[in-house]
């Protein structure tokens, strides 16, 4: 066979293969998409009873796609995508903090803002201080692998980030606004401070720890938490000039016949972009970008909302609304077909007890961690109150302790960051950490979250008005007003 023909044959070769590459792709995600459409239908059915919500559902709706995969693959694979940190970070996240600033009751959440502060930002720091000295105390005792002090932080950071939509979905913002606030602030406040304090301990050197070290990484972390604050702000307050004084504004001026249509669909695709820009941008200068698409999304609708019509109005909320609740089914839908990678299960299987003793261990940790700063510092935030209606009564404290019970998405993808590479680890002590992430994540989601109906209506008895509020439906972690 002659070279030209080698290299043609060669060509075809690679060719078909990535044909049949670009095929199975396709059918990954027709498939993908299937299951996002099937969470959304299920997840409503589901609605009335309200003992489960839409994360609830994509996260055993995947559970169970990864058993069926596996099976079918003779137990070589368990999901249809590949996790990717970025996929997560760049793509998914944004939409869903954005729209919690967008959709916030600005009202109450700054009338509340240094209680929410106080327990998003410092409370955040104690629990990371908890569970980082707590697993470096127990874990170094089990034999677990090779962990270095940058992993126990890095383990604080990724435990301390909460996820609570369940208790969110049970509480109403009209009947108990002090309440839903501090959920909800502490919430965003939280996850930005736990992603601000892993980058932080990840761009930091730990080989050398002193005093002075320690006032660096603390100057550090108020650096970026100042900074992303003021971009995200700047980022709001200029889309709001763009959409006022420059063309669009001008075009507003039109008779509503001449301009059909264009200027809702101009000022919403500015508006995203806009936001999206900020988000990038906080990435680009590695600051929190988190903080700054969410304090972005708030001066957007503080602003920019009324610069624009009403059918902007409408159009904005609803599509803010609909891109943030597909990120986070989606979100959760993988997270449950990830939990059953055969790679990193094959490789604690030799010593199943150290991973469920892990796990426990965590779990443990995150329960004392949540209240060793939710009851403190919500006597120290009562002090400051005169109103008896503004202090925070001891079932609140309660409610408030168990909605940061749950870990989701956030603990699972900073998991990733840290212990694998593109999603993959032959590392005993790595592969320890990450099915056990995947365990309290699974674990903390379903049965604490399936508990949260019950013990919020103990503890915040609701009236028939609320009955008939939570009869609607609900949408995303951070879109509780849409509707």
């Amino acid at each position: 066979m002659t070279t030209a023909a080698m290299a043609v044959q060669a060509f075809f070769t690679k060719f078909g293969t990535s044909m049949a590459s670009d095929h199975t792709s396709v059918v990954s995600m027709n498939i993908f998409v299937a299951l996002l459409c099937a969470c959304i239908i299920i997840g409503h059915l589901l609605e009335e009873n309200r003992w489960t919500n839409e994360s609830i559902t994509a996260l055993i709706i995947g559970l169970c796609t990864g058993v069926v995969i596996l099976l079918t693959s003779g137990g070589k694979s368990s999901h249809i995508l590949v996790f990717s940190e970025d996929l997560f970070f760049i793509y998914l996240l944004p939409p869903i903090i954005f729209n919690a600033g967008f959709q916030v009751k600005k009202k109450q959440f700054f009338r509340n803002f240094l209680t929410i502060m106080l327990f998003g930002a410092v409370g955040t720091l104690i629990s990371f201080g908890i569970i980082s000295f707590g697993a470096m105390h127990f874990f170094q005792k089990m034999d677990i692998g090779s962990l270095k002090i940058g992993d126990y932080l890095a383990l604080g950071a990724i435990f301390s980030a909460t996820d609570s939509v369940c208790t969110l979905q049970v509480l109403n913002q009209d009947e108990t606004p002090l309440l839903y606030s501090l959920v909800f602030g502490e919430g965003v406040v939280n996850d930005a401070t736990s992603v601000v304090l892993f980058n932080a301990i990840q761009s930091f050197d730990l080989s050398h720890i002193n005093f002075s070290s320690g006032l660096q990484l603390i100057g550090n972390f108020l650096y970026l938490f100042i900074a992303s604050t003021v971009l995200g702000v700047l980022a709001g307050l200029l889309s709001a000039y763009m959409i006022k004084k420059l063309y669009f504004g001008r075009l507003s001026s039109l008779p509503e016949e001449l301009t059909p249509g264009i200027l809702p669909i101009v000022r919403l695709q500015l508006m995203i972009l806009m936001a999206y820009l900020s988000y990038m941008l906080s990435e680009l200068f590695y600051l929190s970008a988190i903080l700054t698409v969410f304090f972005c999304g708030i001066v957007m609708s503080h602003y920019t909302w009324h610069n624009v019509t009403e059918s902007s109005r409408v159009t904005t909320k609803h599509a803010f609304a609909t891109l943030s609740f597909v990120a986070e089914i989606f979100i959760f839908l993988y997270v449950g077909m990830d939990a059953l990678d055969i790679e990193k299960w094959r490789i604690v299987s030799q010593s199943p007890g150290k991973s469920v003793g892990v796990s426990s261990i965590l779990l443990g940790l995150i329960l004392v961690g949540r209240a060793a700063f939710v009851f403190p510092l919500s006597f120290l935030s009562n002090l400051t109150k005169k109103s008896q209606f503004e202090k925070i009564e001891l079932k609140q404290q309660v409610t408030i302790w168990w909605a940061g019970l749950m870990r989701g998405a956030v603990s699972m993808a900073l998991a990733y960051n840290q212990f694998t590479r593109l999603g993959h680890t032959k590392l005993r002590g790595n592969a320890i950490m990450i099915t056990s992430t995947i365990t309290v994540v699974l674990f903390s989601t379903m049965v604490f979250g399936l508990m949260t109906k019950p013990l919020v209506r103990l503890l915040v008895p609701s009236s028939k008005h609320i009955t008939s509020m939570l009869s609607l439906p609900s949408p995303a972690i951070y879109s509780q007003t849409i509707y």
